[in-house]
């Protein structure tokens, strides 16, 4: 009889699990996501109320799943810390072929991938250099408000390093003066104008300088697809003092919204504008010398543009017709107070947050640049999940999203209600793609969705029976939704709620308007 012989070659653990071995007993709380990408993205929301935000997922697989909600924090300035498990440093030595990698024994890949997305990357191989490695780029994410990568291999993670550096916070403050510093020429512009006007731009959020409170503010400036006062008195200002600009196609209208150079004081991170001439190096402390230094006496007193009729109370609908682009927005802010973080997910809710007049103390996320659909309801949990930590009792997070959008990331539906967060998500259930459908292929099967049963998720992904019976709401018209706006469950209850609002499946209101009345006329000439 003839023996066979097997041998058992053991798999070395995944690559990041002995890291996570030390999460909790450092006195931190874990938190799990449902997948890598919707990881990045709670850290992203996390990181845009708490300052900082860290995620770890495994070498590889891991990190090229999350690599796109990566991207985006890196296009808008979201200082997220990537930690990486990685095969243990022997293995890297000998190139050998393991899982999760190429099967070439190169194991610098995805790293190389990474340095694309994120502002300074290290790896951690050596115990004596290890903490000097990690200050240094943490203090990179600190000085340009991006993501860094941290490359943790799998036997690294327990080995003792010095504490020595943890006594001293870590420190990048500069507010001394540079030798260029403008402040004089600025003064000159603010005290000679006549009609200024201060844009607050998408980058103002690393800046530290955002007051929505302010009675001056007029809410976003949309161009001609707003008040035609407002433009007018923003095409002939004599000063526009930009802060934090983010000149994009998606931010600017296709870039009709970048004011005139010749008349305007461009403030961003290091860097000062003023006309066509560039400051750079300029320290942190910079608008806070312009202040002390400007004499409020020489300011000149400016009468405004009256407030547009728009943002009047009063909204006109019809009590039995269905909820509309048109009216719905201002309609619903009556479900708003004070401290809501509110989020708009890319497509018609992005569009429609836009007029949303908000509570003091309240925080709106909507689509920027990065415009990665379906990242709205991860983003909801960090944030929510950031915000119920200054303030367990009263954190709320209000969060629209398209039906299409949410049967991308459904699944973080259950970390929400695990981490018992209180959020109300209402889902605008437009039966397709709609904001693809207007860029192109109105009639395309490939801008239609599968139809889902949105009353069921909240039990399916974990409630209490009793809880997602109670804090499921349908909206087929306005006598509905107020309805459900006035509920007690929806106005002052705790977890999770949904409410599911029916709209046509090409309403839409702004840009996409215009993007689908071309559409339409395309197709009737031909």
């Amino acid at each position: 009889m003839q023996e066979l012989a097997f041998q058992i070659t053991p798999l070395s653990c995944d690559y990041n699990l002995r890291l996570l071995d030390f999460v909790e007993p450092a006195g931190l709380h874990w938190v799990g996501n449902c997948n890598e990408l919707n990881a990045a993205y709670a850290a992203d929301g996390y990181d845009r109320i708490n300052g900082f935000s860290a995620l770890i997922t495994t070498f590889g697989v891991g990190e090229l799943s999350a690599i796109n909600g990566i991207a985006g924090a890196f296009t808008e300035k979201s200082p997220v810390i990537h930690i990486v498990g990685s095969p243990s440093r022997s293995d890297q030595e000998k190139r050998a072929k393991l899982h999760h990698t190429l099967a070439d024994g190169d194991y610098r890949h995805f790293a190389t991938i990474a340095s694309h997305v994120t502002r300074a990357q290290t790896n951690l191989l050596d115990a004596q250099t290890v903490p000097h490695q990690i200050d240094e780029v943490l203090k990179q994410a600190m000085i340009h408000s991006q993501p860094v990568y941290i490359e943790v291999p799998d036997d690294m993670a327990d080995v003792c390093v010095s504490a020595t550096g943890l006594k001293t916070p870590l420190c990048i403050s500069d507010d001394l003066p540079s030798d260029n510093e403008p402040i004089q020429p600025v003064l000159d512009r603010i005290y000679s104008a006549t009609q200024p006007l201060i844009l607050v731009d998408g980058e103002c959020r690393a800046l530290d300088i955002v007051n929505g409170e302010l009675p001056s503010l007029y809410g976003n400036y949309t161009g001609s697809l707003g008040s035609d006062i407002y433009k007018a008195y923003f095409e002939s200002a004599d000063l526009i003092i930009s802060l934090g600009p983010h000149h994009t196609d998606t931010n600017t209208a296709n870039f009709s919204l970048i004011p005139l150079e010749s008349v305007t004081v461009s403030i961003s991170k290091n860097i000062v504008q003023i006309g066509d001439k560039v400051h750079r190096d300029i320290s942190n402390g910079f608008l806070s010398r312009l202040l002390g230094a400007l004499d409020v006496k020489r300011i000149p007193k400016v009468e405004g543009p009256p407030r547009s009729p728009a943002e009047s109370d009063h909204v006109d609908h019809d009590p039995q017709g269905p909820p509309i682009q048109k009216s719905f927005w201002r309609f619903v802010k009556r479900l708003f107070r004070k401290g809501d973080l509110i989020l708009t997910e890319t497509g018609t809710a992005s569009h429609g947050g836009r007029h949303f007049k908000l509570p003091s103390g309240s925080r709106l996320f909507g689509a920027v640049t990065w415009l990665s659909m379906s990242y709205m309801l991860p983003e909801t949990l960090g944030a929510a999940l950031a915000k119920s930590e200054s303030d367990p009792e009263n954190h709320r997070a209000i969060l629209f999203i398209g039906d299409g959008s949410l049967q991308m990331s459904v699944q973080e539906i259950s970390t929400i209600i695990k981490e018992n967060l209180n959020v109300i998500i209402l889902v605008i259930n437009n039966d397709e793609y709609t904001i693809e459908r207007t860029i192109h292929g109105r009639k395309q099967g490939y801008n239609d969705i599968a139809v889902w049963r949105h009353r069921y998720a909240l039990q399916f992904f974990g409630a209490e029976e009793k809880h997602a019976t109670e804090n499921c709401f349908t909206a087929r018209n306005y006598s509905e939704l107020e309805i459900i706006l006035a509920n007690d469950r929806i106005q002052e209850g705790k977890g999770l709620k949904m409410v599911e609002v029916y709209m046509g499946r090409e309403d839409v209101q702004g840009a996409p308007l215009g993007l689908l009345k071309k559409q339409i006329a395309e197709e009737d000439s031909q």
